[in-house]
């Protein structure tokens, strides 16, 4: 078998990511992922947030796109656009990479279409949520692929955070197309290092009827810590939501965010969204 060197690997997950215009409300730019060759693509909910979705091919044309899920929990979105025979993208094992392995990242950084960065895995799923690589990226690359020295994609780039890039295992983009998502506290969410090497998570949009809102949660909230546990890194608070059991005991900041409160919120399992 012939293994494609770096060039063809490079121009394959090239033209197999797309760029994700979003306008109205929400509007930006981010990236998305070709998932399958009869229009399905993959990108993070906090880029298929607008009123209005475009898809901008790698060959130049654009498609409106419908949302078809989003999963705010993980930060996915599948879309849906009215194309076939598309180069759809290989999805490969998040659970067989390796700490140090080369893996190679594709998105479209400040208008920069199809811009390519290469690094090495630098954590790996786990406790943790996240494949964390040392890629450069910057506001645009969100949505994009993150794949291997084969080109088989094993990550959706999502933020960065101590500057090394986080990405969505794969496998858990399999999850989310087989609709099966754990418990939700349905919200958007920035993290926020503070000081003393603590973190936090910034509230950007709590949405109606969830488990945030019933707890009364506000857009604002900065939350800090679960079960009188201060967060210490970005994958505290999905670790506390995933043990926590019915309830989750938050502490969060709020207005002059003087003083620590708290509020107990009654978690409830979801699946994504259906739009």
């Amino acid at each position: 078998m012939t293994i494609p060197g770096f060039g063809e690997v490079a121009e394959r997950l090239r033209r197999s990511t797309v760029q994700v215009q979003t306008h109205g409300r929400g509007q930006g730019v981010g990236s998305g992922v070709i998932w399958s060759g009869d229009g399905l693509i993959i990108t993070n909910a906090h880029v298929a947030r607008g009123s209005a979705t475009r898809v901008a091919l790698w060959d130049g044309s654009t498609h409106e796109a419908s949302v078809v899920s989003r999963d705010a929990r993980r930060d996915l979105a599948s879309l849906k656009i009215p194309a076939s025979g598309l180069p759809a993208a290989t999805p490969g094992n998040s659970s067989a990479l390796r700490v140090g392995e080369l893996v190679i990242a594709v998105g479209n950084p400040l208008g920069f279409i199809g811009a390519l960065t290469t690094g090495v895995v630098h954590s790996l799923p786990g406790r943790q949520l996240w494949v964390t690589a040392d890629v450069r990226l910057a506001p645009g690359n969100s949505g994009g692929p993150l794949a291997d020295a084969q080109g088989r994609v094993i990550g959706i780039n999502t933020m960065i955070a101590g500057g090394l890039a986080l990405a969505v295992p794969s496998n858990a983009v399999g999850q989310f197309l087989k609709g099966q998502s754990g418990p939700s506290l349905g919200v958007t969410l920035q993290p926020t290092p503070l000081r003393d090497g603590r973190f936090g998570f910034l509230l950007l949009k709590v949405d109606p009827g969830s488990a945030a809102e019933a707890a009364s949660l506000m857009i604002g909230d900065l939350l800090v810590g679960a079960g009188g546990q201060p967060f210490a890194s970005l994958d505290d608070l999905h670790g506390a939501i995933e043990t926590s059991g019915e309830t989750l005991d938050l502490q969060f900041l709020r207005g002059d965010r003087r003083a620590t409160r708290s509020t107990a919120v009654r978690l409830r399992n979801r699946r994504p969204e259906a739009a």
